[in-house]
């Protein structure tokens, strides 16, 4: 059992940064596969970016790509999210996940995380 808290949203400029954080308590967090999501109004939940257990491998969805970094810390059990250039279409409540048993092709599908935060609500303003 893993219980997932994110911190570190706000309301920002066009081009400003953020970090989000995702705090995990639970046995065997540095095992697990982690994801971040965001979900805008009026629009389905989508993934942003994905990471190994042992950081080996980062993936990102197109639309971030080179703007947003995952890195994770197994010995504190932190997720993290780095925003830089941010633009208003990135405005949502973003949530990190985590599961246990997920393979790298599915790290992009939500319905197969087990566990969410409550998510931390992002907003860009133009």
């Amino acid at each position: 059992q893993v219980q997932l808290v994110e911190s570190g949203g706000g309301l920002v400029q066009v081009g400003a940064s953020l970090r989000l954080s995702c705090a995990a308590s639970g046995d065997n967090f540095r095992t697990y596969s982690m994801g971040w999501f965001r979900q805008a109004p009026g629009k389905e939940r989508e993934f942003v970016a994905g990471i190994r257990w042992s950081s080996a491998n980062t993936r990102y969805d197109e639309s971030v790509k080179g703007r947003f970094t995952i890195s994770r810390d197994n010995v504190k059990n932190m997720l993290y999210l780095q925003m830089n250039s941010l633009q208003p279409d990135d405005t949502a409540v973003y949530f990190c996940a985590a599961d246990p048993r997920l393979i790298w092709s599915s790290i992009p599908q939500p319905l197969q995380y087990d566990y969410w935060g409550q998510g931390t609500q992002v907003t860009v303003s133009s």
